[in-house]
């Protein structure tokens, strides 16, 4: 697999590249980040190897990322047309401004306005609600998303961050009104991150959601970078890194070590490879700050993991779900106890009566 073989996100027709290029770290605004050259090289080679899907965000970089991409794409058409370009609204640029971000329509409106001046370009393809705003009905956003899209403004919609019974909420809003519905959730998934299993991925699976996953390396903790025999001594490039590293990590990395070397490859391609090969992943987003970052990253696509080296990946990161899940394991024994179903047996549960004997 490649940058170029393609698919299609969600139930929609929207084809994108299987990695989607990040450009949260497009501008060193914020002290760290791409430099305004870097990231457009980033750009062309994330292109030149067949990509054609860029992420990013109003407020990534206080909003220089989408600037940094409009100067270099929206003001030339045909490569504009080519690319599936997505920002997000609902973050503020303006503080003391209670409108200035969230989900109500006089944000949402001003958001896009904005990000389509930024971004040089008269539309943008998807539109992602970036984190769930409590104080606006989701009526009142989804409303305004479709008059964006029947506007022509916007393409496709996405949602991120936000609980999987408020997305449920949104597209049968959309459903029962005739509205646009999300076609893609992005969430954070990684090896360390996989809380998300529990609702949202098999939300996205029910309804058609592609899943478009963010920090597939949590943070750069399992590229590779930090393991046991430098603990203390690697510099955390950014601080979240330094808040992962315990027990559990370093033993995730050195089974990524060995399964790396077992296919003369690299941890971080490994830990890539396992996420994009999760039920329902459509394209996982990789956040490259420096070109050799790209290179090496892009390479997952070609990296092909056992079934013995995902099941011992699974065993050490499984994560433990509450309630109702919990109880999961046991329903096919009160369903349908005695019996075999799509191909699974149930026992009997303690409940049942006995052959032959009537139910009171």
């Amino acid at each position: 697999m490649s940058l170029n073989h393609y698919v299609t996100l969600g139930r929609s027709g929207l084809r994108v590249s299987p990695f989607c290029l990040g450009a949260m770290t497009f501008g060193e605004d914020l002290g760290w980040g791409s430099s305004v050259e870097e990231s457009q090289q980033i750009i062309d080679r994330y292109i030149e190897l067949g990509g054609n899907f860029i992420d990013t965000a109003n407020f990534y970089t206080a909003s220089h990322s989408e600037k940094i991409i409009g100067d270099h794409i929206g003001r030339h058409p045909a490569r504009r047309d080519r690319l599936v370009l997505a920002t997000k609204f609902s973050g503020s640029l303006y503080p003391g401004d209670p409108n200035g971000g969230g989900s109500g329509r006089k944000s949402i409106v001003a958001a896009c306005e904005n990000s389509l001046r930024r971004l040089q370009t008269d539309y943008i393809d998807l539109y992602w609600l970036h984190n769930w705003d409590v104080h606006t009905p989701m009526e009142e956003t989804m409303a305004a998303l479709e008059d964006l899209v029947r506007a022509g403004k916007v393409r496709y919609l996405g949602v991120s961050d936000t609980p999987a019974w408020k997305i449920v909420e949104a597209n049968m809003l959309a459903r029962f009104r005739g509205w646009s519905a999300f076609i893609g959730l992005q969430i954070e998934y990684s090896l360390l991150e996989r809380s998300v299993e529990q609702e949202l991925v098999p939300m996205a699976l029910e309804f058609g959601l592609g899943i478009t996953p963010w920090s597939p390396l949590k943070s750069g903790v399992l590229s590779g970078k930090y393991t046991r025999r430098n603990a203390g001594q690697v510099e955390n490039g950014r601080a979240f890194a330094g808040t992962f590293l315990n027990e559990k990590a370093y033993a995730v990395v050195d089974e990524l070590e060995a399964i790396a070397k077992a296919h003369d490859s690299t941890p971080a391609r490994v830990a890539l490879a396992w996420v994009q090969g999760r039920p329902g992943v459509t394209s996982t987003i990789i956040g490259a700050r420096r070109m050799a970052q790209l290179e090496d990253n892009v390479k997952a696509l070609e990296l092909v993991l056992s079934a013995e080296q995902r099941s011992r990946l699974d065993s050490l990161t499984q994560p433990v779900f509450g309630f109702p899940q919990n109880m999961q394991p046991m329903f096919p024994s009160i369903h349908h106890g005695g019996t075999m179903v799509n191909g699974v047996f149930a026992p009997p549960s303690p409940f049942v009566i006995e052959q032959g004997r009537q139910p009171y």
